[in-house]
This record gives structure tokens, C-alpha cells and sequence, in this order.
């Protein structure tokens, strides 16, 4: 079970990286030199459009499965910690001397 849940973690971290790669390569509409002029011709490799479909598919697959492998871990953590899920749990208690009278 820790073998699957390390294998997730890692796949969860590159996930992440690649879904943050994909985001920042993606443009807004007409970013480039050609589009501040109203002209439609682009010097990328994908043509004018094609690069934005292609990061737009590869950030919605990435991103479907972020959070489905979010969802799995978090399954997978909350079932393999201990029982009690107090934040005070396993802290040792300290006992107050009794008060003396006068």
C-alpha cells in the first residue's frame, strides 16, 4: 500500500509541474507582433491556432487528472493515518498542581 501511495505522490508532483508548464506557455488571444496589427499570419510552428488547441487539450487532460489524483490521495492519506484525527491527539497532558489553601 505505501509503494502505490509514494507512486502517486511522485506522479501527483509531476503532474502539477507539467500542468504549470503547460499554463505558462500558453499566449492570449493575438499575443504575438502579427496580431497587435490585425494581421493573421504567425511565424509558430502549430500556425496561428493550432498551438492554442493543442496546450488547450493538454491543459485540460493534465488538469482532470490533478484533480483525479488529488482525490485519490486524499482518500488514500485519510484512510492510512491513525483513527483519531484530533489535532491534540498524542500530546501529553499536563496536570496542574493542587492549589494550596491558606
Amino acid at each position: 500500500m505505501s509503494f502505490l501511495l509514494y507512486l502517486l505522490v511522485a506522479l501527483h508532483v509531476i503532474v502539477s509541474l507539467f500542468l504549470i508548464g503547460v499554463v505558462l506557455l500558453q499566449t492570449g488571444k493575438s499575443a504575438d507582433l502579427a496580431g497587435a496589427f490585425g494581421g493573421q499570419g504567425s511565424q509558430t510552428a502549430f500556425g496561428p491556432r493550432g498551438a492554442a488547441n493543442v496546450l488547450t487539450k493538454l491543459t485540460a487532460y493534465s488538469t482532470v487528472i490533478f484533480m483525479i489524483l488529488s482525490f485519490s490521495l486524499t482518500i488514500m492519506f485519510s484512510r492510512t493515518s491513525s483513527r483519531d484525527h484530533s489535532v491534540l491527539s498524542g500530546t501529553p497532558t499536563q496536570q496542574s498542581a493542587p492549589a494550596s489553601k491558606k
